[in-house]
Formats: structure tokens, sequence, C-alpha cells
């Protein structure tokens, strides 16, 4: 952000703004221009201290929603108060932003926190990067599912930092979780990517400050934690790195540093903690008695930084207290002390915009208050945390890193991608979220009932359209020797790109379709039917997307998770051991 956008928060005075408005039960912030005020009223005498006043109504831009002052509580002659001035910008113009419990949406990261609120004169204190086409989904709809990843950087910045670590670091993905939110926004799932997998890193085209564009080269069989800061590498390349990973197509990214956890925790009023046991950790410096305790500040940064802790003493057990931390933190921001309270608002505020750095897509306070309003509705007992399954690298003999544990990650990815819930939502949720639209269901009806062509019978052309690089002629090969569909065909890279694979076919090649669909694992969704009869030899054209893991891997969807898969329900309190 430029100065001149950082310098409208100093222009502010929320603490005098701050009104109850009876008729929704919100908290607003109502700013005027000074010269449009009502006269000034005559303070009546008071014996008790005074609430913060509120300047009155401007007749020209009426509010009959919020209540003005109350008696006795106007400014004093000449508008000012106890000598204090105040400067509102604006030109008379009146912006109101309503603060409520449903738009309080906060996503907090382990070694650091990333957490988002919305206020319009705290548009200074974000820090946008531009990340090119990195999120080519082109933002977030109001009837897709939401992607946004969220980062926590090991970057030692900020004040009282410098202890932690390498001071001299330039920071890596040190704590990553693909938070998915759901297309009918029951639900969400939240994915963490373990620091230490060994993964590769895609062609990353990074910004710079002079407008031109660098491209940081691969890496194969590198750490995740990589993705960022090394070599240049922005949020973007953690991004791309992710989608190439997970095959979910990342829409944003949130990313902060250890000094947001310090003051969320502290702006909060501490977050609520239990430990099953004794602990001393003389290297993250946390040292807590068996029970429960409320944490805040240094105390809450050593309790998500600490390894040696609890479990095995791996980043993966770290995980998991990470997990159980951002749950609390959620439930203690979703509380009714907290939703009531505008001084925690206002701090929570100020720690949470302070602390992130997030991409143009979203930067602006308007458009995370955009965002926040689609994640509202999305009960705690609906958000699962999960981490992506992994297995000991077999490379190594002394263990240090991990490799994805394909067995069981490819079905809960599936899950993702196809907008599975991982826990029970409300019965009338659940219910529209199973709902397919009228033609999926007669597409669906035809798919399982309709007759099969023989393999030798189907024609099809084969398209990339977003799956890894060579899908097409793996794919082709694939259906050629493994399945006996020789009358197919590799054409290359599709005309665009899509996000789903599909198969588009006429009606007189459903015979077709249901006897490649069987084979790929295709979901009904994938199927496009057409509105006119094919003529005779013309092939049907199966276009691969970014969810095409591989020929032979099934893209439909399971409805349960693997057993085995960890998980940390939101909702639930429970005992680091």
């Amino acid at each position: 952000m430029d100065a001149q956008s950082r310098g409208r928060a100093d222009e502010i005075d929320p603490a005098d703004q701050w009104v109850l408005n009876p008729r929704t039960g919100n908290y607003e912030l109502r700013l005027e221009d000074s010269a449009a005020q009502a006269p000034p009223q005559r303070s009546a005498p008071r014996t008790a201290p005074r609430r913060a006043p509120v300047p009155p109504r401007s007749p020209a831009a009426p509010s009959p929603a919020v209540p003005g002052p109350r008696r006795g509580d106007g400014p004093p002659p000449g508008g000012r108060r106890g000598g204090r001035s105040r400067k509102v910008g604006g030109g008379g113009r009146k912006r109101a932003l309503t603060i409520t419990g449903g738009t309080l949406a906060v996503l907090l990261v382990g070694g650091s926190v990333a957490g988002y609120l919305y206020y319009d004169h705290l548009n200074g204190n974000l820090r946008v990067t531009d990340i090119g086409d990195a999120g080519t989904s082109g933002g977030f709809k109001k009837d897709q599912a939401i992607n946004i990843l969220v980062i926590g950087t090991d970057k030692r910045s900020g004040t009282g930092n410098e202890g932690y670590g390498d001071a001299g670091s330039v920071g890596h993905a040190d704590t990553t979780i693909l938070f998915h939110v759901s297309k009918d926004r029951s639900n969400a799932t939240a994915l963490s990517i373990p620091r230490d997998l060994i993964t590769n890193v895609p062609d990353c085209p990074t910004k710079q400050p002079d407008g031109s564009t660098k491209t940081v080269g691969a890496e194969r069989g590198v750490r995740f934690n990589t993705s960022l800061g090394q070599g240049g590498r922005d949020p973007g390349c953690t991004m791309r790195t992710v989608k190439e990973l997970t095959g979910v197509q990342v829409d944003h990214f949130m990313m902060a540093d250890f000094n947001a956890v310090k003051n969320l925790s502290t702006a909060v009023g501490g977050v609520p903690v239990c430990v099953d046991k004794n602990v001393d950790d003389k290297d993250s410096k946390l040292k807590l008695t068996a029970g429960e305790h409320r944490l805040q500040g240094e105390q809450a940064l050593a309790f998500v930084r600490t390894r040696h802790a609890f479990g095995n003493e791996s980043d993966l057990d770290r995980i998991k207290t990470q997990q159980q931390f951002l749950s609390s933190m959620m439930r203690e921001m979703k509380s009714k002390e907290t939703l009531t309270s505008p001084q925690k608002f206002l701090s929570l505020a100020e720690a949470a915009t302070k602390s992130l750095s997030v991409d143009s897509g979203i930067g602006s306070i308007g458009k995370l208050t955009d965002l926040a309003s689609e994640l509202k509705s999305i009960d705690l007992k609906n958000i699962t945390f999960t981490t992506l399954p992994v297995l000991d690298n077999p490379a190594e003999k002394v263990k240090a890193t991990v490799v994805v544990n394909q067995a069981q990650a490819e079905p809960l990815l599936q899950m993702i991608r196809g907008d599975v819930s991982l826990t029970e939502v409300e019965q009338k949720e659940q219910a529209a979220k199973e709902a397919a639209s009228a033609d999926a269901k007669a597409q669906l009806d035809a798919l399982l009932q309709g007759s099969r062509a023989p393999a030798k019978d189907v024609r099809v052309d084969v398209y990339n359209g977003g799956g890894p690089a060579g899908s097409a002629s793996g794919t082709l090969s694939w259906l050629q020797n493994t399945k006996g569909v020789p009358k197919s065909s590799n054409l290359g890279n599709a005309s665009a790109k899509v996000d789903a694979t599909q198969l588009e076919y006429a009606p007189n090649q459903a015979d077709q379709a249901r006897a490649l669909a069987d084979m790929m694992g295709l979901p009904a969704t994938a199927l496009k039917v057409g509105t006119a009869d094919a003529a005779p030899k013309t092939p049907m054209k199966l276009t691969l997307g970014a969810d095409f893991k591989g020929a032979g891997v099934s893209m439909t969807a399971p409805q349960q998770a693997p057993e085995g898969v960890q998980r940390v329900e939101a909702d639930k309190s429970v005992c680091a051991k």
C-alpha cells in the first residue's frame, strides 16, 4: 500500500464513533464530516465518567436505523472534546461499516496466525502482493467453493522476534493450511501441509519492485517449505506448489509472521488450552503444569512453536497442537464475550490487519468484507482440521523428511476437490449439498441404468486442459494398452484450461460415455451431453482438468475419509498429549 493509503487510518478515531444499532444488534462505525454535524448540544452535568460520545446524525446523510447521541453526550461547543481535535476526510461523505459476529472469520496459523477482520479505516495496515496469474481462478464466486491458502512464515521480522532461530532468514512456508470452503457455505476443511514434505516446486514468475517479472526456476524433490522465500519466491510460488501437489485451484493467500499469534491472542484476552502433562520445553520456553491454561503473547507463541512438548516431538505432532490452538482461538473469537465487546473488536482489527499480507484480489478491507460475508454462516462444528497423509521418506536412513501417502492422500484430496464435507453437517445442509441439478440427476440415472458400449467401439479425442504435463499422452497409452480402446487419439492441449475434467458427447453416444466414465472413474457432473446426435465415427471429447491426477486414478470423490486420517474438529476442546 502507498503512503497515502496508509495515512487514511490515522485520520479516524474509532473509539468516538462506535454505535450500537438496536434494529440489527450490530455495532456500527459511523463517521461523518464535522462540517455537516447538527448544531452542538449543551452537555448535561455528569458525575460518572462519560461514555465515548458519537456525533449527531447529519441531515444530509440520514441513518434512521442508527440512534443519535444519548442525551447529554453531545460534543461541547466548538466541536472539541477535552482540547483534542479530530480530522475526518471524505468531503462530507459518510462511511459506515457494520461489524458483526457473522463477519468475524479469522484463520490462525501455527507459528504465525493469519486473520482477517474488516474495518475500512484499517486498509492502510494491509500488505498487498501481486502474484500475477498464480490465482488463475479469478477470485472467489458466490456459486463456487472457495480455496484460501493460509501461510505462516518463520521469518524473524518484527519487534522481539530476533531471537527465534536464524534472525537473518528470508523465511519459509513454515506452517501452511489450505482452507476449503464448500460451495453451499455449510462447511469447511482446513488441510495442513507438512513443511518437511518432499515435493516439486514449479517455475514461479514473481513481480519485481521495478514492475518487471522474474521467473524463479523449478526444483524437484525439495522440502515444501522452500516454496516461499528461497530464491526470491513469493506466496504465489507456494500457491502454485499447492495446486500441483493437491490438484486444488487456490483462489487467494493470507500470510502472517510470529507477531500475529502474539498480538491476536492478547487482543482476544488469551486462548484457552489444555495440556495432559507438565511441560518444560527449554527450546520454545514453554513451561506449563498439567491442566487448563489461558495463553497470550509470548506464551501463546511458545505453545504453537514447541516441538518437544507433545507426541513424538515431530513436526507432525506440532501440527496437531497448532490445530488444537487454532480451534480454541476460533471458539474464543466467536464467543459471546468477544462478539459483544467493541474494545476487543478494535484490538483484534488492529492486530490482524497489521500482521496480514494478502494478494491483490482481496487487497482491501472492502474485498475482505465481501469474503467474510461468504463465510459467516459456517458453524464451528462443521469446520474440520486435517493433515495431508504422509509417510517417512524411504530414501533416508535418518528420518528428517516425509513423502505423500498416496493411498490415504488421494481419497482425501478427491473429497476436497469434489466438495465433500469431512464432518457431519445439519440434515437440511447435507440434503442441499447432495442435491444435484436436474440435468446432473438425469445424467446420473442414465449413467447407472443405461447400457455400455464395448471398449473397442468407444471413440474419444483426449485433450489436456489443466492436468500435469503429459496427461493426454499418458491417458491415450493407458486407454489403448490397458483398457482396450483403440479408437482414441491424443489432440494435445485444450484451447482453454478447466478446473474439472469433462467428457462431451452426443445423445447417441451415451453408451460410449457410460463405458468411458466407468473406466476413468468420472463423476456424473463430468458428463456434458449435447443436443444433437453425432455423425458416425465422430469421437467424443475428453478434456482433462486440474483435478486429473493420472490415468487410472478415479475422479469420483469418496463420501467418507479414509480410515486413519488425522482430524481435529473446531468446536471440540482437546488436551495436547
